[in-house]
């Protein structure tokens, strides 16, 4: 049997759940088969690469995609990123545990490029700090 299935869900697979899939993929794959899926799916957003690059992470290959109810019936955990992702997760089976982590969406930033830019920082920092703390490497 292979390893559980970690499956990161939000809005649009675009920003917050593939920084996810990226961090998790680096800090949790010993342990977890780490995939990440949206409620729709609004194609790898490239400021999300860019902040991802800029810490030495590449998810440029990473593919977005909308929830499969086949991964999404034999994950072992589902973690929501947004509240819409949340509020319209398909119904799990009762084995599958589910958790909540809320992050803004760097893609709604307003202001200039760079602070907009400095909300896909601040994110990308948030998720990684959050999966270091689930993995039980936090500070």
């Amino acid at each position: 049997m292979g390893k559980p299935i970690l499956y990161f869900l939000c809005t649009g697979n675009s920003c917050r759940s593939q920084m996810a899939e990226g961090f998790g993929k680096k800090y949790l794959s010993e342990e977890w088969d780490v995939r990440s899926a949206g409620i729709e799916a609004h194609g790898l957003n490239p400021l999300a690469v860019k902040a991802m690059q800029e810490v030495g992470i590449d998810i440029s290959k990473q593919k977005s995609s909308v929830v499969d109810e086949h991964t999404l019936n034999n994950a072992s955990l589902v973690i929501t990123l947004c509240d819409d992702a949340l509020e319209s997760c398909p119904v799990t089976p009762a084995h599958v545990k589910k958790n909540h982590w809320g992050f803004p969406d760097p893609a709604k930033a307003t202001g200039t490029e760079a602070e907009k830019w400095r909300v896909f920082q601040e994110v990308r920092d948030a998720i990684e700090e959050r999966i270091k703390t689930f993995k039980g490497i936090g500070e």
